[in-house]
């Protein structure tokens, strides 16, 4: 192995080791309530400098605080930041699914709750109403952010450059319906944005229509997309305008089980 190789080798095994006391820190404490600088020490085996660096860090990006001026330190405001929002993640299945359940059965059709995980919509709770006709079960599905209801939802209130970023890419073409052109996309988004819902008129399927709604979190960001479906006969652009209504009626209650306020 030649020095170069060495050093990144060295240089990767400090960065891991770092991680690891880093983890462990948060663990001590958690366990623990507060510890001062020597009882980090002890617990990592290390000299007590090494453990007031580390500490440092971790005060920095709001992961440890300090008590007052006794020296202690305790679990930070950063890692409460993080656990919300994985527990808004597990959540919401539990959460979803009963306002899945009431929309499937006001509406007659197949209703999803979905979120975004990178270039795509995972749907993850769903209900089917009196009047679905497919017994199709759409829960685990991958589905494609730029030809679904859902996805259009998710995308639109998506950051610019996650938006830049997907609009670079060939997008798949699933039926003759699909929007793939990025300019118009993005007037889409504007609409979303401006109306509330999106629509997906057979441009994942021939013969498949939808229309989705932003579901919120405690922050105001939108963390999935509620979203309802049905053949296009039935569920017509007329019909997806009469239930828009108690689409977002559902998704407010929803959000605010997960902490949202409107602003007024």
């Amino acid at each position: 192995m030649g020095n170069a190789e060495e050093s990144r080798a060295k240089s990767s095994g400090a960065l891991v080791q770092s991680v690891d006391r880093a983890v462990t820190v948060l663990e001590f404490l958690a366990r623990n309530g507060e510890a001062g600088i020597t009882e980090i020490a002890g617990e990592l085996g290390v000299h007590k400098s090494t453990a007031s660096r580390l500490v440092s860090v971790l005060e920095t990006r709001g992961m440890v605080e300090q008590l007052g001026d006794r020296g202690k330190y305790a679990i930070g405001f950063g890692v409460v930041r993080l656990a919300g929002a994985a527990t808004e993640r597990m959540d919401l299945p539990r959460l979803g699914r009963p306002f899945c359940d009431s929309l499937a059965s006001e509406l007659g059709e197949t209703v999803n709750i979905a979120v975004r995980d990178n270039d795509v919509a995972i749907n993850i709770s769903q209900a089917r109403g009196t009047a679905a006709v497919t017994a199709h079960n759409w829960v685990g599905q991958r589905t494609p952010l730029h030809a679904t209801s859902s996805g259009k939802v998710l995308l639109a209130h998506a950051p610019q450059e996650d938006q830049d970023e997907l609009l670079t890419e060939e997008l798949e073409r699933y039926t003759v319906r699909t929007v793939t052109e990025p300019d118009e996309l993005r007037k889409d988004f504007d609409a979303i944005v401006r109306d509330g819902y999106a629509t997906s008129y057979e441009e994942l399927e021939l013969g498949l229509n939808a229309a989705a709604v932003a579901v919120y979190n405690h922050d105001g960001g939108v963390i999935a997309a509620l979203s309802a479906s049905g053949p296009s006969y039935r569920f017509s652009r007329k019909r997806v305008q009469e239930v828009v209504g108690a689409m977002t009626v559902a998704s407010e209650e929803l959000s605010a089980q997960l902490g949202y306020l409107p602003q007024s």
